[in-house]
């Protein structure tokens, strides 16, 4: 007797992986049709407005169809994956090659399946960054397939799929590249196996990527564009003067959280100039502390934990305005947004509970919250909940800026180049290490008073590091 199709048929939809997000963009499937999955093992990774994610299946069963192609953006709610819980009970319908409608992608899921396969497999050890579902080590088997009625470009591509799935093992080694830098040559049609990489050991990078496509795109004659959705740039000619590139995924979030923010919350910028001297020895000093070995020790470090100090000495500036309430929500914790500039744009992970680290612990946090952010495997919790936030424009060599308040936070700290410059020290002017520092803030929570104390307390402490130890 055949299974209830509504039994045996399981629908996975897009889920929340963050919070309020409404849709997310398919960037890889690591599953096809037929594939055997088990609970827990991740089957895709998407981009939601916040950070790339991989999601993990809640069934075991068999791979029955996928619904969309990657590339495509799916609202949240929708079905993406269709998973057989019973395979073998009965007839079903055959999965088809083509699991996707000719309107939702610009080419047949099997050729396209074939492609990324050849262009990147699976990494190994990735895990599920969503709760809830449990953690299991991917291991996908392929279902024996009648011969009859197989399309020959399905039988052509098996022993891709079979070496996509963990069957088989790739006649030449992987090229060595970043998440981001793939989905750049991927985007551009380049082959990572042909770009010759300038990275440390051997990593291929972006600048490598646009190395190899700048003379292809010179040598080849424009090809016409299929009519159809565009999800990436689409390469231009030599001398094209402009190039339109869709706003999508962090660059769209950003651009929503900064003219809501800029737009809701009146902001007020005070700025201050001065000696970091004492800080940049203390620096030099916890680089050789046996208490600091292993860990990441920079200026940031001490910024950090003298903005810190500062809230813990004015507690009021670390709130929140909830409109809807009309209440200031006092928060007696405090989560530190560290702003990072990353491939798919600006993001603001924060440390959890930094109040509570110590030194060697908020180093080790900043350090794992940078690493993470470069390799672009911020999860969307990891920018949920931050209270203030610290930029540090000084990287690029720019004195200052006038930062623009992260949503639902009350302060932002900009932090400047730290320069060689004269300075009266002593009644004598000498030569000493110079920053300027932007504190803006939310002037129907902060007033021009309690900003103030705030920044001059940051101030006193980075002129006097010593203060660290007396006002904490």
């Amino acid at each position: 007797m055949t299974q209830d199709a509504s039994l045996r048929f399981r629908e996975f939809k897009m889920p929340d992986v963050g919070e309020g997000l409404t849709e997310a963009e398919i960037l890889k499937w690591y599953v096809q049709p037929g594939d055997t999955v088990t609970d827990g093992q991740v089957v895709c990774e998407v981009e939601t407005a916040k950070a790339a994610v991989e999601l993990p299946i809640p069934y075991d069963g068999v791979v029955h169809e996928l619904r969309f192609a990657e590339g495509a953006t799916v609202d949240v709610g929708t079905s993406i994956i269709t998973i057989d819980v019973a395979p073998g009970s009965g007839d079903a319908a055959p999965a088809e090659a083509a699991a996707v409608p000719a309107a939702q992608t610009e080419a047949s899921p099997v050729a396209e399946a074939a492609t990324e396969a050849a262009e990147e497999d699976k990494p190994k050890g990735r895990q599920p960054v969503l709760v809830g579902y449990g953690v299991a080590e991917s291991s996908t088997k392929r279902r024996p397939r009648k011969q009859t009625g197989v399309p020959e470009q399905a039988q052509a591509t098996a022993p891709v799929q079979a070496e996509m799935n963990g069957h088989g093992a790739p006649t030449a080694p992987r090229p060595l590249a970043k998440p981001p830098v793939r989905k750049l040559a991927k985007d551009l049609g380049i082959d990572l196996a042909t770009v010759t990489p300038t990275g440390p050991d051997g990593v291929i990078t972006r600048e490598d990527v646009h190395a190899a496509a700048a003379p292809a795109q010179a040598a080849a004659p424009v090809a016409p564009v299929a009519p159809g959705p565009v999800s990436v740039p689409v390469p231009v000619a030599a001398g094209a003067r402009e190039t339109r590139v869709p706003i999508k995924g962090v660059r769209k979030a950003t651009a929503a959280a900064m003219v809501g923010s800029a737009f809701t919350a009146p902001h007020v910028t005070e700025f201050v100039t001065l000696d970091v001297t004492r800080t940049m020895k203390l620096v030099e000093e916890l680089k050789a502390d046996k208490d600091m070995a292993g860990l990441r020790v920079n200026p940031l470090l001490l910024i950090a934990k003298a903005l810190l100090v500062a809230i813990k000495r004015n507690p009021e500036v670390n709130a929140a305005w909830d409109e809807v309430n009309q209440e200031i929500v006092q928060k007696h914790y405090v989560n530190l947004g560290i702003a990072a500039a990353t491939p798919r744009g600006l993001i603001v992970p924060n440390i959890k509970d930094a109040h509570d680290k110590t030194l060697p612990e908020l180093a080790s946090a900043l350090g794992e919250l940078v690493a993470t952010a470069r390799e672009g495997r911020t999860t969307p919790a990891a920018m949920q909940g931050g209270t203030v936030t610290i930029t540090n424009v000084g990287v690029f060599g720019v004195d200052t800026g006038t930062p623009i308040l992260n949503p639902g936070e009350s302060a932002i700290l900009a932090v400047g180049a730290i320069k060689l410059q004269p300075w009266v020290h002593k009644g004598k002017v000498k030569p000493r290490q110079v920053t300027t520092l932007a504190l803006s803030f939310d002037h129907r929570l902060v007033d021009g008073e309690l900003g103030s104390r705030v920044l001059a307390d940051v101030a006193a402490i980075l002129e006097n590091p010593k203060r660290l130890i007396t006002w904490a």
